[in-house]
């Protein structure tokens, strides 16, 4: 279970622009965590979208409605805890800027797009009328014997 939090100015990314990114923003983090592309696995991934007027939003302390036109995107990626050592969340930050910048259509990341990330402690995810274990998941299909290794190491510490 993973979910993709996008906030950005009004009127920065189009409705197409999204479509693609709910898309790749998903592929991004879900190779990563199951350890393989798995079309499947997406059923497990949420992406939201919410734009904001600039007035509520800021850099530096100042409203953007008050700066020169800056191109900001916040971005929170929250996953069920498992195998994220620091390698495999540098992974996730870098495919989720590198597939903003493509669809964006821009050379770069710009410095003020910022990503973070966060893992959801083992026992503090709930859907489906109940609390989820990514334990639960691992027999699912979508994990690489690999991963669920990993994953069953990470508990057993």
């Amino acid at each position: 279970m993973t979910m993709i939090n996008v906030n950005y100015p009004v009127g920065r990314i189009s409705e197409k622009q999204r479509s693609l990114l709910a898309e790749a923003l998903t592929d991004a983090v879900l190779v990563p965590e199951v350890g393989q592309y798995c079309p499947p696995a997406r059923e497990g991934f949420q992406v939201h979208f919410t734009e904001r007027p600039a007035d509520c939003m800021a850099i530096g302390g100042k409203l953007l409605s008050e700066q020169p036109e800056r191109d900001v995107i916040a971005i929170n990626v929250l996953v069920m805890d498992g195998d994220w050592p620091n390698e495999v969340r540098k992974e996730v930050i870098e495919n989720i800027l590198g597939s903003l910048a493509k669809i964006l259509e821009v050379p770069e990341p710009s410095p003020s797009w910022w990503v973070s990330f966060q893992v959801i402690d083992e026992g503090s995810w709930g859907s489906r009328g109940g609390v989820l274990s990514v334990l639960d998941l691992l027999d699912s299909g979508v994990f690489t014997e690999e991963k669920k290794k990993a994953i069953r190491n990470n508990f057993s510490r």
